[in-house]
């Protein structure tokens, strides 16, 4: 083996972690990653080589290590890239390496919104040809109107995404503060039933209940958002389960161990509503559950009725369209009682369901589905 393929090899067990067929990638892309869960992915040759999982882009050392894999993966490739893909946050470390990169390189660079890559990375895993309906359920994703987006209904074909609907939104008193307390999620909760005056008794043991109540009231620095995570967290806080986390999706967690704990239940009768903008609105859920003594019961009628919503809502979507196919991406199909409920719902509507196979649904698959749109967008479909 000669000194030059020696190195190559020596740089793929470094910095590939994941190589997985990808027909589409006729030409190289480079595609960056997102904020959390961080990888790199670059498709050449027919295949895609995942980076090993990098961390969150939130200290040095991660962004050490992100820079490195990227200079790596460019090293090993021998040529530029025709494109650099990334996430529509400008303000991601990421971001500002593609574009640095680009401009060294002279090559374009493309956003691409972080739901879209999320069903994109399963379309990728799943050698996907058709048009597809995603359901993108996570966190946060900055969305292409500016607002935190994280519960979508999309309907992806190659580098094309459009937004067919979305949760109705909640609004984050505190702005990010409220994503790591589930309180406030709560508390906005019941806000947006129209029971805000219980905010300040509920929550006395809260020394900002009284700031938050009137925040909401005001409409003052409460951001609105569709994430499907701050749901979660909005249930799991009225449940008295998790009122401030001390490490990432612990409502979401103590929420699905709670609905295990009880089994099954059924969905709540109109427990949810689709509106004719497409949106899909869980204000009767969450006024149930503002109610509800009994937290595994709670949990479990949670987790039936989301699901139920989540199904009907696709299955309406893909009627529309005329698709036959959903695509389940987002860091809130880690949770394994949704999964299972909302596959069985799927199936009965009579739908394909697409799931990851090979990488996790939430971020570390996100330069995968970039990497998949870019090419596309490349070969102009």
């Amino acid at each position: 083996m000669g000194t030059l393929a020696a190195v190559h090899v020596g740089l793929a067990a470094d910095f590939i972690a994941t190589t997985l067929p990808m027909p589409a990638a006729r030409r190289p892309v480079l595609a960056v990653g997102a904020w959390l869960k961080n990888t790199l992915c670059l498709a050449e040759r027919g295949r895609a080589h995942v980076s090993p999982f990098l961390g969150d882009l939130d200290t040095a050392d991660a962004c050490r290590a992100h820079a490195q894999t990227a200079h790596a993966l460019l090293d090993w490739l021998g040529a530029r890239p025709d494109c650099i893909a990334h996430d529509l946050h400008p303000d991601f470390y990421s971001t500002r390496l593609a574009t640095t990169l680009a401009e060294r390189l002279q090559i374009p660079l493309l956003a691409v919104q972080h739901h879209h890559a999320h069903i994109a990375a399963v379309a990728a895993e799943n050698a996907v040809r058709e048009p597809i309906i995603g359901l993108a359920l996570d966190g946060v994703g900055l969305g292409t109107d500016g607002m935190a987006w994280g519960g979508e209904l999309l309907l992806v074909h190659g580098a094309q995404m459009r937004r067919l609907g979305h949760f109705h939104p909640l609004p984050m008193p505190g702005g990010d503060r409220a994503a790591r307390e589930p309180w406030r999620m709560a508390a906005a909760a019941l806000h947006t039933i129209g029971r805000g005056g219980e905010i300040e008794r509920r929550f006395a043991a809260q020394p900002a209940a009284p700031t938050v109540a009137r925040m909401l009231k005001r409409s003052f620095n409460c951001p609105p958002t569709t994430s499907a995570g701050r749901l979660f967290d909005a249930a799991s806080g009225l449940l008295g389960l998790c009122h401030t986390m001390s490490q990432e999706a612990q409502a979401a967690c103590l929420l699905q161990q709670q609905a295990q704990t009880f089994g099954e239940a059924a969905p709540l009768h109109d427990g949810y509503r689709i509106g004719s903008d497409g949106s899909l609105d869980f204000r009767p859920l969450l006024a149930f559950l503002a109610d509800c003594h009994d937290a595994a019961h709670g949990a479990a009628v949670f987790h039936a009725t989301l699901a139920a919503g989540l199904a009907s809502w696709a299955a309406a979507a893909a009627r529309g369209q005329g698709a036959a196919t959903v695509a389940l991406g987002g860091g809130c199909f880690f949770n394994a009682v949704l999964v299972r409920q909302l596959d069985l719902a799927l199936v009965r509507h009579g739908l394909k369901v697409l799931r990851p196979r090979i990488l996790p649904p939430g971020d570390a698959a996100i330069s995968l589905g970039q990497a998949w749109v870019a090419l596309h967008f490349m070969q102009g479909n």
